[in-house]
């Protein structure tokens, strides 16, 4: 009988997958080494991981309104090893924080309801691991549920992964009680424990036999001849090894050649390792956390070249800050190279300042414990630095800038990314356009000052939050990625700063863009005091795919169009020519372009661009006539209609604008039986009836 260091974490009445947060909530039978005892360990025994997953997949949830909010980082030893592990949310509002937590991350566990698959915001998630060339695990959660199924292929069909299958599970829905592992043979047994309740923390391992029932012996053989022809398809060196010694006996394979190989298929991204359990239970969860120390890569086997440039002298990167009331800003960093200490100055090479780190914390299970050091590999939580922000980069000095610049320029045969050469930064993180705005207010006059901190500390902790002052009307204006982002940074204005905010309405981020091309010529003709201004500006205007490959040519997303001042997309301006009459200042030429720019935008045909989201709606077939008709008057447009076990699986592309409010409606036709995830799709250009009813609706607004 092996017993397992793995609690429980209770968060709006769920048991969710927690790792590192419960293990130091139970009395363990085997010796897990303290924070202090090993303060850092070998840079191999690391593991700096990420959970990604669909709304309500479970996972670990630092929470608001039931979902993970923010990519909450803990550190925790898993037997010999130490585990970083940051959360990431699961619902398309909290974008950035996927993104800036899968930055910092050397691998990921992909968390799957086993009833649903690959969902919509699963499949976002993905892509975005893809981009940063993160190596992840796959674990098939909730398979205690009734309606449970152990398949694949939607992991290979539509994350166009190819899926390692390492365990089979035993028994499904109600009945099932463990799994068993392909590489060992091994069977784990997950029984329930009345004395100490059924929380996974106990379960038995031993080897299949021939006591065991002959289905599960059949299909445990059968997976795991083709576990070691797949991985054999995948590894040469594993090829080799089984040609040339168990041709004739597969079975004969030894399981630590066998996991080696899962190794370097995982580690090349050629290849996902599949395992499966209940998370609810903890069932599955301790060999999902020996999957990510045996498959998952060590913060050394992930290069950088910016790093190697730096050697032994501190590199980090600023990923997260939150706000402490007593403590201040408190701010995540990944260390890359180096070594921080408390009491130490560092150089901001993004702010160009040097700040002192007066504390450094590691978030070590459910504490901050203050620690003298922290090594590469390994996650800081820093207190004293006043002035960095997410996609920072954190030296020891100037002066190791400089020298990290030198030694990239005479390492020539190098690949160096665009900006790396001048000033030595980490690339930091893309923080996507705001799609949704509105005005807020506080309750009186007096309490403006005090919303203005509020919101810039909240700007520094989510930099896709952007606060703005509209120039005619004074008002302050509130820009998210979502609806329910919005509403949870009004919430925490009012609950973490004792601040009553007013909202305006909440209103779409349109964008504009061009119909066709056009060129125009325009002249200022200015005088100022004695002196003479003139300036005249020849520029076309076009659709960026019409433009040829040797144009020179600025793109446009920024600027405001002239139809409703929304940002431009998809426009680039080429300036043919500039005359301008000695003595005329740069200002009077500044504005000469922008005037005639904003007249050739005229001629081109101003076309309003509004956001698409892609909706999986989850419903009963009974409701599925009321949801196909709310959606019809929604302007949406369905793509597919699926079958998934006794429901249906509606696939549809919708206006953001049409989806305000859709969480209460969708309950009320459905009874609260339904389900739904959107994620951004892409921006489509309005037919011109539901532009023409825009216009007149924001004719006269002020914001």
């Amino acid at each position: 009988m092996l017993t397992s260091s793995q609690g429980r974490c209770h968060s709006q009445g769920r048991y969710l997958l927690t790792a590192g947060l419960q293990c130091c909530r139970c009395r363990v039978s085997y010796d897990v080494k303290s924070l202090r005892a090993v303060v850092n360990p070998d840079i191999s025994k690391i593991r700096n991981i990420g959970i990604m997953a669909h709304i309500d997949d479970g996972e670990n949830k630092m929470w608001e309104r039931g979902i993970t909010i923010q990519s909450a980082a803990v550190t925790f030893d898993w037997k010999s090893y130490r585990i970083n592990l940051i959360d990431t949310p699961g619902h398309v509002d909290f974008t950035l924080e996927v993104e800036r937590a899968l930055r910092v991350l050397d691998g990921a566990v992909a968390v799957f309801d086993a009833s649903a698959g690959v969902e919509a915001q699963t499949l976002t998630v993905w892509r975005q691991a893809e981009k940063h060339h993160v190596p992840c695990v796959c674990f098939l959660n909730k398979m205690d549920k009734p309606a449970a199924n152990f398949s694949i292929e939607s992991i290979r069909q539509k994350l166009k992964a190819n899926p390692v299958l390492l365990q089979i599970p035993v028994g499904s829905g109600k009945s099932f009680s463990g799994v068993v592992d392909l590489l060992t043979n091994q069977k784990l047994i997950w029984k329930i424990r009345t004395e100490l309740g059924d929380d996974g923390r106990v379960f038995e391992s031993k080897p299949l036999d021939q006591s065991d029932e002959p289905e599960l012996l059949q299909e445990a053989s059968e997976a795991r001849t083709a576990l070691i022809e797949q991985v054999a398809d995948l590894d040469d060196e594993f090829a080799e090894l089984l040609l040339t010694d168990f041709g004739d006996n597969f079975d004969a394979v030894p399981s630590v050649k066998l996991q080696e190989a899962v190794r370097r298929v995982t580690l090349a991204r050629k290849g996902v390792p599949v395992l499966c359990g209940s998370s609810l239970k903890n069932k599955g969860v301790q060999p999902l956390l020996d999957a990510i120390t045996a498959y998952l890569p060590a913060p050394n086997e992930r290069h950088h070249d910016l790093v190697r440039w730096y050697k032994d002298d501190l590199c980090a990167l600023a990923f997260k800050v939150l706000h402490d009331k007593q403590r201040g800003p408190l701010v995540f960093l990944r260390i890359y190279s180096g070594t921080l200490k408390p009491q130490t100055a560092v150089h901001n090479i993004n702010r160009n300042s040097i700040e002192r780190v007066s504390r450094l914390l590691v978030p070590f299970a459910d504490q901050h414990v203050e620690t003298p050091s922290i090594t590469a590999g390994n996650i800081a939580l820093t207190v004293g630095l006043k002035q960095a922000v997410t996609g920072d980069t954190i030296v020891s000095s100037k002066a190791s800038a400089t020298a990290a610049a030198r030694r990239a320029q005479n390492d020539g045969g190098a690949r160096k990314k665009r900006g790396e050469d001048a000033n030595m930064v980490l690339s930091g993180v893309e923080v996507p356009d705001p799609v949704f705005f509105c005005t807020i207010e506080p309750p009186t006059m007096s309490k403006q000052a005090d919303l203005a901190n509020a919101l810039n500390c909240l700007q520094r902790e989510d930099p896709s939050l952007k606060v703005r002052v509209d120039p005619d009307s004074g008002q302050t204006i509130l820009c998210g990625m979502g609806e329910l982002h919005i509403e949870i940074i009004h919430d925490r204005i009012r609950r973490e700063y004792g601040i009553e905010t007013h909202l305006g309405p909440l209103q779409v981020a349109y964008r504009e863009t061009i119909l066709h091309e056009a060129s125009t010529t325009d002249t200022l003709d200015r005088t100022v005091g004695e002196r003479r201004h003139v300036a005249t500006v020849d520029l076309a205007v076009r659709p960026v795919d019409i433009f040829s490959s040797g144009d020179v040519m600025f793109s446009m997303i920024s600027p405001s169009g002239p139809l409703l001042g929304y940002p431009l997309l998809g426009v680039s301006t080429l300036i043919k020519s500039v005359k301008v009459e000695p003595g005329t200042v740069p200002v009077m030429v500044s504005a000469c372009v922008s005037r005639c720019m904003l007249k050739a935008l005229r001629l081109a045909g101003v076309q309003v661009l509004e956001p698409l989201m892609s909706l999986e709606v989850t419903v009963g077939e009974n409701h599925l006539s009321s949801v196909l008709g709310d959606l019809a008057q929604r302007r949406g447009t369905v793509q597919d209609i699926q079958s998934r076990h006794d429901n249906k699986v509606l696939l549809a592309t919708v206006p953001l604008a049409e989806m305000m409010g859709y969480s209460t409606v969708l309950r009320t036709l459905t009874s609260g039986t339904a389900t739904f995830s959107l994620a951004l799709d892409t921006y489509e250009a309005m037919n011109p009836q539901d532009q023409s009813i825009l216009l007149k609706r924001m004719s006269g607004l002020v914001l």
